[in-house]
């Protein structure tokens, strides 16, 4: 990755609306930044995906009955770009997570800086990188579920979309489920472009109802890819045990 790509990358999430993006977060439970990643970026992530270097641990779903496709998580150090993104945007998520902590009456809170999160996630045995790049083909999926690895997780969580919807692939739909307290879960489906960037619930949001705010679970996960190659970036701040 050129050091050129990744001030670009800087640049734009120093400058994006933060104050706008919290208000979609607390709304929605997600948050979409269109044309975040430049396109070069987008395809140097692609072209490094066959590469032997860079992985810890490469995954495939059918496997593991998650679905079919397959997923490499990263190892440290981190390519520059995701580590830019992890230390830029995890400041400005940590209002957000604190005011839904205080919404549910939960005791958590969470720290100012990614390294104090990250030493935390060592105190619990967590040492292990979780950023990660996802390949799908035409017919792969991912089943519904939430991204914890551990003992120590933070509430919200990035995906950037490498892949054009309509000229790389069709289907591969983002979604999202929301489960309200006894009651239908709730389904979003979400078609970003190439370079967009989603912000969504790891667990749970707050939800306001008629007596305050309840739990709402929510889970993630892609629809059947009908043609092409779909690839995504997945960017979790807190770090695995596995």
């Amino acid at each position: 990755m050129h050091a050129s790509e990744t001030t670009t990358l800087r640049t734009a999430l120093i400058t994006a609306d933060w104050p706008g993006i919290a208000r979609q977060l607390h709304d929605n439970g997600y948050a979409l930044l269109p044309n975040l990643l430049p396109d070069a970026l987008c395809e140097t992530l692609k072209q490094a995906y066959a590469a032997p270097q860079g992985y810890r641990k490469t995954v495939m779903m059918e496997r593991h009955r998650f679905g079919l496709g397959e997923y490499k998580y990263f190892q440290y150090p981190l390519p520059p770009a995701l580590q830019t993104i992890r230390e830029e945007v995890y400041p400005h998520l940590v209002p957000v997570a604190n005011a839904w902590m205080e919404a549910l009456h939960l005791p958590d809170r969470f720290p100012a800086t990614l390294e104090a999160l990250l030493e935390q996630c060592r105190a619990h045995d967590q040492h292990k990188p979780t950023p990660l790049i996802l390949k799908y083909g035409a017919g792969g999926f991912n089943t519904l579920h939430q991204d914890l690895y551990g003992e120590v997780y933070f509430p919200l969580q990035t995906v950037f979309f490498l892949s054009a919807p309509g000229p790389d692939y069709t289907g591969g739909e983002f979604v999202l489920t929301q489960q309200t307290p006894r009651a239908q879960s709730k389904a979003i489906v979400l078609t970003p472009g190439k370079g967009d960037m989603l912000i969504f619930t790891t667990n749970f949001r707050p939800v306001k109802g008629s007596k305050g705010y309840y739990r709402a679970s929510m889970r993630h996960g892609v629809s059947e890819v009908h043609r092409g190659e779909r690839y995504t970036l997945g960017v979790i701040f807190h770090d695995a045990v596995s």
